[in-house]
């Protein structure tokens, strides 16, 4: 069962813990990671939803909350192995955003979303995916993405409200100079 750490607007753990698809009160958030994984060629890499999950078959980063005792950066390190079989090097990414809070969707609660860069390259033959979570990756520049974000076959701006400036700062020389 997976348990997540209730924290307050500020990111302060409450010492509360949740179940997974507990109830969350207004003012409570728990901690979400998005990961975006970028090869030498300006790549990213991505993945499709499984067909039984919502959202099917619907192309996507890597993401998913945080359980007890994990901090943001564990957090996208775990999501990533767990979804792609891939392990990242720490040293490789950096946190492009912190603490943005949105919706929970489901119930009064919120998330506080922390969105990861990592700069490496992986090896499509070495990505397995996870039954029920992922059914292929693939490599795509961020035109792709976008394009499929008009067709409506990759999640939305409404998940990815940074996405624009996040492609802009992937080219920008501060960025690239790294």
């Amino acid at each position: 069962m997976e348990l997540w750490e209730i924290l307050d607007e500020n990111g302060n753990k409450t010492g509360v813990i949740k179940a997974r698809n507990s109830q969350l009160n207004e003012g409570e958030y728990h901690l979400v990671v998005q990961v975006w994984i970028m090869n030498s060629d300006g790549e990213f890499l991505v993945s499709r939803r499984d067909a039984k999950k919502a959202w099917p078959l619907m192309w996507e980063c890597t993401g998913g909350s945080a359980e007890v005792g994990e901090d943001s950066l564990a957090a996208a390190l775990k999501e990533v192995r767990e979804e792609l079989g891939v392990e990242l090097d720490p040293k490789n990414g950096e946190m492009y955003l912190s603490g943005l809070k949105r919706s929970h969707f489901i119930d009064a609660g919120m998330m506080l979303l922390d969105v990861w860069i990592f700069r490496q390259d992986v090896d499509l033959a070495d990505v397995v995916l996870q039954e029920g979570e992922t059914c292929y990756a693939a490599y795509m520049v961020q035109e792709q993405i976008l394009k499929m974000i008009d067709e409506g076959s990759f999640i939305g701006f409404e998940f990815y409200p940074y996405l624009s400036d996040l492609f802009a700062y992937t080219k920008s020389p501060k960025f690239q100079d790294k």
